[in-house]
C-alpha cells in the first residue's frame, strides 16, 4: 500500500492519494488500510512521503564521494524515474509540498536533508560552506524544476540542460576557491 501511495503521490500529488485509489492500485483489501493506517488517508500520505524520503535519502548517500559523479547520479536517478514512468511521475515530496494540506515540516526537513547531503559532497571538493550550501540548494531547486519541465515536455532535455548548468557553476566555484 505504501508503494502504491508513493506512486500516486508522484503521479497525482497528495490529493490523488485516496484510500480508494491506493486500494485499486495495490489490490489490498479495504480492511487492511484501516488496520495498518488507523489515522486514515492523512497517515497513509504522511507515511508514503516519509517512505519516499528515506528511499531517496539513501540513494543520495550511496551515490559517490566525488561531487561531479554524485551530481550526475542524482540527475540520472530522476531522469531514469521519468523515463520509467513515461513522464507520468515526478518527485513525491513536491506532490506533498504543493497540496493545500501540505506537510510543510516533512517537505522542509526532506529538502534540507538532501541539501545537507549534497553540501557534504561539495565541501569534500574544497568549496567553502557557503558556496557548497548555495550549490546544493541550487542543485535541488534546478533538478526539481527540470523534473516538472521534463514531465511537461515529455523529454529529459531540461534535465540535461540543468546538468550542464550545474557542472559549469561547480567549475566556476572550484576555480574561484569556492568563494563565489
Amino acid at each position: 500500500m505504501l508503494a502504491s501511495a508513493v506512486t500516486l503521490l508522484r503521479e497525482r500529488g497528495s490529493r490523488g492519494v485516496t484510500v480508494d485509489a491506493v486500494l485499486a492500485d495495490s489490490g489490498a483489501p479495504r480492511g487492511s488500510v484501516y488496520h495498518h493506517f488507523p489515522g486514515g488517508r492523512d497517515q497513509l500520505v504522511r507515511e508514503a512521503a516519509q517512505f519516499a524520503t528515506d528511499f531517496i535519502t539513501t540513494r543520495i548517500a550511496n551515490m559517490a564521494t566525488e561531487p561531479d559523479t554524485a551530481l550526475d547520479r542524482f540527475i540520472d536517478m530522476w531522469s531514469q524515474m521519468l523515463l520509467d514512468t513515461d513522464y507520468r511521475a515526478g518527485c513525491p515530496i513536491v506532490g506533498v509540498t504543493v497540496a493545500a494540506e501540505a506537510d510543510s515540516d516533512l517537505a522542509n526537513d526532506t529538502f534540507r536533508t538532501w541539501a545537507r547531503q549534497l553540501t557534504e559532497f561539495y565541501r569534500a571538493d574544497g568549496l567553502t560552506e557557503d558556496a557548497a550550501t548555495t550549490l546544493a540548494t541550487s542543485t535541488i531547486a534546478a533538478v526539481e524544476g527540470a523534473i516538472i519541465l521534463s514531465r511537461a515536455e515529455r523529454s529529459t532535455r531540461p534535465m540535461d540542460d540543468v546538468r550542464r548548468m550545474l557542472h559549469a557553476y561547480h567549475a566556476v566555484l572550484g576555480r574561484d576557491g569556492g568563494k563565489a
